[in-house]
């Protein structure tokens, strides 16, 4: 589509594409009710960097492969976010269970 010099166009092809990455976000989480803390922070680091990274490609003059690697690099961030809350939530449960066995001596 040839610009007419105002910037409608391309503001208009952000707003589509990140109508799409909102859309199709809030339909993958709401099937996360049987996922795993960590399924679930992966799936909403992989939206979330989709979101940013389709805005940033739009800007850049590719959309797509902006959403691709900022979905990619979201999922990984939120993968890692999430085994570290994991390993975080273990130590508490181990020193909790620690405490309860020296109180009950």
């Amino acid at each position: 589509m040839p610009r007419n010099g105002t910037g409608e166009e391309g503001g208009l092809e952000v707003k589509r594409g990140v109508t799409a990455i909102l859309v199709a976000g809030a339909l993958a989480t709401s099937g996360c009710a049987g996922m795993s803390d960590t399924q679930q922070r992966t799936l909403t680091g992989a939206a979330g960097g989709a979101a940013g990274g389709a805005i940033i490609g739009a800007i850049a003059g590719n959309a797509g492969l902006g959403a691709a690697i900022g979905g990619a690099v979201g999922a990984g961030g939120g993968y890692l976010y999430g085994k570290h809350k994991e390993s975080e939530q273990n130590a508490y449960n181990q020193g909790v269970a620690a405490g309860r066995s020296q109180s009950g001596q």
